[in-house]
């Protein structure tokens, strides 16, 4: 889809009562985000196709939504389409992963942590998926192979080591959780904070959220610590702490593989191929700490 074609699916959604003029949102990597007002009210409206390559399903996430909706922890939906997803506005500001990286933010996020992984799953309906990092791992590495990636040397490599992390992890607890914890998938409203944007939805290790949020947002380690205690609420064991590593070394490399997938099958301005060796680098460092440890 080009952005031509998703700014005229924002104007003509069934919900509007009048013409709109949808205007374009920044940041986004994965849909078309626009800003619609509409009789005096301010609506965000999200459109793209389901994206098959990164496991992506718009009825996943409009029931993902909708569950984090009913917990007051993402915006309202107001109405879906096929292709578009209208929340209500919040007046607000994304975050920074410098600011995530302060222990004063983390305790903000924490709560919303715990929020998505005991209560959203309460108010799902339907088929929701599973986000499992490794499988996707594989995926994403037969896509590649597929469609001749410039990383595709690489690729054995990866995978090897894909399979020792999965052997390190060992066996997990599950949640539903967010898979996607970016600092702009965070609004800052002032008196509170909210999680949006639930492409990646679905039930995993809560473990995959902590490494995460610290991985995307290059956390220090002394705030790594505090929050892993924090999260299970009591002092945490070296195998935990080890086990909590392997998750970030996967989630990184998902996140290099996923700007290589994205290179090859996305049509947004978006400079992938800068995204994947930027996260290849900060998987290499990480695994290198975990090998060392």
């Amino acid at each position: 889809m080009h952005e031509a074609d998703a700014r005229r699916i924002a104007a003509r959604l069934a919900c509007w009562q009048e013409p709109v003029a949808p205007e374009p949102l920044p940041g986004g990597i994965t849909n078309w985000n626009y800003l619609v007002r509409h009789r005096g009210e301010r609506f965000v409206v999200r459109v793209s196709d389901d994206i098959p390559v990164h496991q992506i399903t718009r009825a996943n996430e409009l029931a993902a939504s909708r569950a984090a909706s009913a917990v007051e922890l993402s915006p309202e939906v107001v109405h879906h389409e096929a292709t578009a997803l209208v929340l209500r506005y919040i007046d607000g500001r994304t975050l920074a992963p410098e600011e995530i990286r302060e222990r004063s933010m983390l305790e903000r996020i924490l709560p919303l942590l715990h929020r998505c992984h005991h209560e959203v799953e309460r108010h799902l309906r339907g088929p929701v998926q599973m986000f499992w990092v490794f499988y996707i791992l594989r995926d994403y590495a037969a896509t590649l192979r597929d469609g001749g990636s410039r990383f595709a040397a690489e690729l054995g490599r990866l995978m090897e080591i894909a399979t020792s992390l999965r052997a390190a992890v060992g066996s997990v607890d599950i949640a539903f959780c967010h898979n996607d914890l970016l600092a702009g998938n965070f609004i800052d409203a002032g008196d509170r904070l909210w999680l949006i944007d639930w492409d990646y939805a679905g039930f995993n290790s809560p473990l995959f959220d902590l490494a995460n949020l610290c991985s995307n947002n290059e956390a220090k380690p002394a705030e790594e610590a505090w929050l892993l205690e924090a999260y299970f609420e009591r002092s945490v064991s070296a195998e935990l702490v080890r086990r909590y590593q392997v998750m970030k070394c996967a989630s990184l490399l998902r996140e290099a593989m996923w700007g290589m997938v994205s290179e090859l099958h996305s049509s947004l301005d978006v400079d992938y191929v800068a995204y994947a060796r930027d996260y290849l680098g900060r998987f290499e460092r990480a695994l290198a700490e975990l090998r060392q440890a």
